[in-house]
């Protein structure tokens, strides 16, 4: 690491006293609350797992980096907003990266873009597989106890390309040259499953039945019993999935494209919501369900149609569903339907807030491989959230309406304003459970750290004005080791 040479700047906008800056010659870090998640990723072995899953071709005589260490600056630079691998011609200098990657800070640097890039493109098929069966076992891993059932939500993400990747294609929906990945989360746990980088010109859906179908026997396999539901889009409400769930004897409820026999059957139920709007002036919602059997389907399906109508025009949507309860009460199984809001939120945080869409390495492969390692940042976050998560209870929240909140009900159970409220609420009080990847880097990543090192130990200083220092402190009580046995006596 070069040491810069002594020199001054200085500024006169402050009339009192000049100000006048000049280099530190001590190790300084802006990234110090990695060091938190490193800890917790100690605990739960994430990256270790991960690194272990790798085909390493290298003599290990002759290596200077390992894939453990290469990995974890990889992942860890993900969450703290160094998405690219240019960034690690810097930071392999840090003190705290070297830290998180098991070196000491006046160690040797770390591994540079080139070593990098090297590493990214020297991962082969089989250890995609083995990144694909890690996802798994790691969902399993972190469940204490069996769970009964299970949701899984189905999205295809657009990942837009800006040079020669090897299978980018044109997309003609999304106007412009992509990868299409498929990823798959699981709602009672926010955790990525799997996750698919596929061509960019292929059908939505396509793959999709051969994924949930290796998922679903893996699960299986230690959960036998476990009742699974999977929802999708309109792009995933196609007869090689309904196919796939019935052979599974799993559940599904799918978004289904409006067509004009669907628009004629539904047609009575709108006009019903667009004059109970005029009547009462009031927003309406109304639902129906019916069978229908679309010309390329071997049989009739379920369908639910949800007809609105409000100042803002009328809104017409279809699911369809082998759910018992669909045939009951339909507006439930649309609202379950549009619970997959939620899933959609993490793929978005996955998408903006950690870079997926920073494919662009040329092998296919490569880029691959950068989808897992983007999906394992998203995971060790999602995971360590729901560690620290302390939501508080419904009868601290705030209550504006004249209506009390349904305290005797499970949150989750929650529809409407009482819904809305409540997770606003929870955001407020528990910024750290329900931070997106940018909330977490604000209030607990990024702070300025002085980092020494003496033949005693390895003193992060931490400046006692830094305004979020408490969550820091929280965090560091939760995750302090137990206290040692006194062996004096």
């Amino acid at each position: 690491m070069s040491i810069q040479s002594a020199w001054q700047g200085t500024f006169s906008f402050f009339e009192k006293l000049p100000i006048v800056v000049e280099p530190s010659r001590a190790q300084l870090s802006s990234d110090a609350g990695l060091l938190l998640i490193r800890e917790f990723d100690e605990r739960i072995g994430l990256t270790r797992q991960f690194a272990e899953a790798l085909d390493d071709p290298r003599d290990i005589e002759l290596i200077d980096h390992s894939f453990l260490e290469m990995a974890r600056a990889r992942i860890y630079g993900i969450l703290a907003d160094y998405e690219d691998q240019n960034d690690h011609d810097t930071l392999r200098y840090d003190p705290v990266f070297k830290l998180i990657a098991g070196r000491t800070p006046d160690g040797r640097d770390l591994a540079s873009q080139p070593t990098l890039s090297r590493f990214e493109n020297a991962i082969n098929i089989r250890s995609l597989k083995r990144l694909r069966d890690l996802l798994i076992d790691q969902f399993i891993a972190s469940f204490a106890t069996p769970p009964k059932s299970l949701t899984f939500d189905m999205d295809a993400v657009d990942d837009p390309a800006h040079g020669n990747q090897q299978l980018v294609l044109f997309h003609g929906y999304f106007d412009q040259y992509q990868y299409f990945p498929l990823v798959i989360t699981c709602a009672e746990t926010d955790q990525f499953v799997m996750v698919t980088l596929r061509p960019g010109a292929v059908h939505a859906a396509l793959g999709a039945d051969d994924d949930l179908e290796y998922l679903v026997r893996r699960l299986r396999q230690v959960w036998p019993g476990i009742r699974i539901l999977v929802r999708g889009d309109g792009g995933f409400g196609v007869p090689w999935m309904y196919n796939v769930c019935d052979r599974l004897s799993i559940e599904f409820i799918f978004g289904l494209s409006t067509n004009n026999v669907l628009k004629r059957r539904s047609e009575a139920l709108l006009q019903r919501a667009v004059q109970a709007f005029t009547d009462s002036q009031t927003p309406q919602r109304l639902f129906d369900a019916f069978w229908y059997q679309a010309k390329s389907w071997p049989c009739a399906r379920w369908v639910v149609v949800k007809a609105e109508a409000n100042a803002q025009g009328t809104n017409r949507r279809f699911i369809v569903s082998n759910r018992p309860g669909a045939r009951v009460v339909p507006e439930a199984a649309y609202d379950d339907y549009a619970m997959r809001g939620e899933s959609e939120n993490r793929n978005k945080e996955f998408k903006c807030d950690l870079a997926m869409d920073r494919t662009s390495d040329h092998r296919f492969l490569a880029n691959y491989f950068r989808l897992y390692l983007h999906a394992t940042a998203m995971n060790l976050l999602i995971r360590l959230r729901r560690e620290v998560a302390d939501p508080p209870l419904p009868e601290t929240t705030p209550t504006p309406l004249a209506e009390p909140l349904p305290v005797d009900v499970p949150t989750e159970a929650w529809t409407g304003e009482h819904r809305r409220r409540y997770f606003r609420w929870r955001r407020l009080k528990d910024p750290l459970g329900e931070g997106h990847p940018c909330t977490w880097r604000t209030l607990l990543i990024k702070v300025a750290a002085e980092v020494l090192v003496s033949g005693r130990r390895i003193l992060v200083r931490l400046s006692a004005s830094w305004p979020h220092l408490d969550f820091f402190r929280q965090l560091c009580e939760h995750f302090a080791p137990p206290s040692l046995p006194d062996l004096s006596g």
